[in-house]
């Protein structure tokens, strides 16, 4: 079956961008270094949201002195506020052979959740990043801010092509070893990696980011609908099986599978991360709505 990918057009939709208004995306708290934006920083200065009192130091800046405690105290203190600034957001969609299955490819819905994303991120000041993996990640867009990037992003997601093998450890690894600012790592993908779980577990344990794991399912891989005797050809390796499905079968794969979604669950859990799962066949911005169901995710 023939896959058929989203065109620009279709992806830069003003219906589906206009749904995206009433999305937001909380930071508990943004490393320092960054541009003002929407955020709190872990740096106290002169931002809007007063945080503490603390004594004058000669260098201080005047207009901060509170002259209210002075004239009740003869002491000199300064107002200290947090600084609110930027969140970097680092988009990592899966391009391989598995994403691209089906006349309806789940690289769609990675499309579509990789651009609403990033049209929040925009929206608030953030900045962001596309880094698509296979069997390595690839750097299609050093980090951007400001709204007049969104359509140039979205342009580098129309053109994401089909790759090889998915390898998020080897790609994981890759995104640790060049500098970036830490902030919110967002990997959209159906997570089905040869090395399993535990080797996404041990690659992240490099990786400073925050964490938010999209994954992208359909209904038919909890129940396929497969039975008699069959050649199965793995789209990534080329490697072939030939199986009988009988129930027993089908037992034993659903239990795998539901191993496969627990562990993935635990392994979120341990990181602190988000995990949400999308299903492609539904409506994408339905399913987001559930996720920003509170006004906002916080991450």
């Amino acid at each position: 079956m023939v896959s058929r990918m989203l065109t620009l057009n279709e992806l830069f939709n003003a219906d589906f961008l206009n749904a995206l208004k009433q999305f937001r995306l909380f930071a508990r708290q943004v490393e320092r270094d960054g541009r003002p934006a929407e955020h709190k920083s872990k740096a106290l200065g002169h931002g809007l949201e007063f945080k503490d009192f603390r004594p004058y130091a000669p260098g201080d800046d005047l207009r901060s002195v509170d002259w209210n405690i002075y004239r009740r105290l003869g002491k000199l203190f300064v107002r200290v506020s947090e600084e609110q600034q930027d969140l970097p957001v680092y988009l990592m969609p899966d391009v391989s052979k598995s994403m691209y299955l089906g006349e309806n490819p789940r690289i769609n819905a990675a499309m579509r959740v990789s651009l609403a994303l990033s049209y929040t991120s925009l929206n608030q000041h953030d900045s962001v990043g596309l880094f698509p993996f296979a069997e390595d990640m690839q750097i299609k867009l050093r980090s951007k801010s400001g709204k007049s990037n969104l359509m140039s992003l979205a342009r580098h997601l129309s053109e994401l092509r089909e790759r090889h093998t998915t390898d998020l450890a080897a790609s994981l690894n890759h995104l640790s070893s060049i500098k970036v600012r830490r902030g919110l790592l967002i990997i959209i993908s159906d997570f089905f990696d040869p090395g399993g779980v535990q080797a996404i577990e041990a690659a992240l344990r490099s990786v400073r980011h925050r964490l938010l794991f999209v994954q992208l399912v359909r209904k038919d891989d909890a129940e396929p609908d497969l039975e008699g005797n069959m050649r199965l050809r793995d789209c990534e390796t080329s490697g072939f099986a030939d199986i009988s499905v009988t129930p027993d079968l089908l037992k034993r794969y659903q239990t795998a599978y539901q191993a496969f979604n627990t562990e993935l669950a635990q392994l979120a859990k341990k990181k602190q991360a988000t995990l949400v799962q999308i299903d492609v066949e539904e409506d994408i911005v339905q399913q987001l709505s559930s996720l920003f169901r509170q006004g906002g995710v916080q991450v």
